[in-house]
């Protein structure tokens, strides 16, 4: 079964980054959408295809 939402934890271990990467991410506002659902946070599976496709726009147009 996919995952509809990931943890940070779990969203860091799939698409290989430290906590500290992804909270530098958060700080430069390129981190994926947050949800809180009660006390957790999490990372819809749409917010992670969207912010992978953002990554690789960026990486496109740095490229050019």
């Amino acid at each position: 079964m996919e995952l509809e939402a990931f943890s940070i934890q779990q969203f860091c271990a799939a698409h290989g980054l430290s906590r500290s990467s992804f909270y530098n991410l958060v700080k430069a506002g390129t981190a994926p959408r947050l949800m809180k659902v009660g006390t957790r946070t999490l990372i819809s599976r749409e917010a992670a295809i969207d912010w992978r496709r953002d990554r690789e726009a960026d990486s496109k147009s740095e490229a050019a």
